[in-house]
């Protein structure tokens, strides 16, 4: 007879998927608002974008209770700056933010897979991708969560950004206006949602641009 052990982890996944787009005067963050836990839906309204600052927006797919504890980290942090600075963090700053607050885990690590998008000091879109140790890259689109070997594919067809190694160095944004990537963003759902148990319900849009934060939504499937 086989000796049997009780295994316990520290962490979980509750599956879901995250996506950002940047543009030359915009950024498009979306998420989809299912929250699992193996073959269970454990909330179909969970929002998984959280706003950092007036031009940041973070989305993130994971261990949603290590999210929750990265938010409120995230977000002391960003006071005590603000009472430092008196002005609110870029969102390249706070993307450097994110990826020390990350490292400094590193051997106990958020079970967190983030995309940080917003507009830079110069008004153009930024998305800044990581991995749950704080590596970080930014680029022009990125996509995290269960669905993400679905969706990264579809984007890399549509919208094959430059590579970094050349030089002069290109700007890491994409060639589409506004609503063409609200679309895009939309399309990518509806097909993974097609594929990933983990994904579906409803997709949560947040769109930065230089009038403010616009939030739009659109339902998923609910199976």
């Amino acid at each position: 007879m086989t000796k049997q052990q009780a295994n316990w982890s520290p962490y979980d996944n509750n599956g879901g998927t995250c996506v950002a787009v940047a543009g030359a005067d915009y950024c498009v963050i979306a998420a989809d608002t299912r929250m699992s836990t193996g073959y269970n839906i454990l909330t179909r309204d969970y929002s998984k974008i959280i706003k950092l600052a007036d031009k940041c927006v973070m989305a993130s797919s994971g261990f949603q209770a290590d999210v929750r504890a990265l938010q409120k980290v995230l977000a002391s942090r960003h006071l005590i700056y603000q009472h430092q600075h008196n002005k609110q963090m870029s969102c390249p700053a706070m993307g450097q933010l994110l990826s020390n607050t990350l490292y400094y885990k590193r051997f106990f690590p958020y079970y967190s897979f983030n995309v940080l998008g917003g507009l830079d000091n110069e008004g153009k879109g930024c998305v800044f991708t990581y991995d749950a140790v704080g590596s970080y890259e930014r680029v022009g689109y990125s996509s995290q969560g269960s669905g993400s070997t679905l969706i990264m594919p579809f984007l890399d067809n549509q919208l094959k950004s430059p590579s970094p190694l050349l030089l002069p160095a290109v700007d890491a944004v994409t060639p589409l206006s506004e609503s063409e990537a609200i679309d895009l963003v939309k399309t990518c759902f509806a097909s993974a949602t097609e594929r990933d148990i983990y994904t579906g319900d409803k997709l949560e849009i947040v769109v930065l641009n230089a009038d403010g934060v616009r939030r739009e939504e659109m339902d998923l499937r609910k199976d």
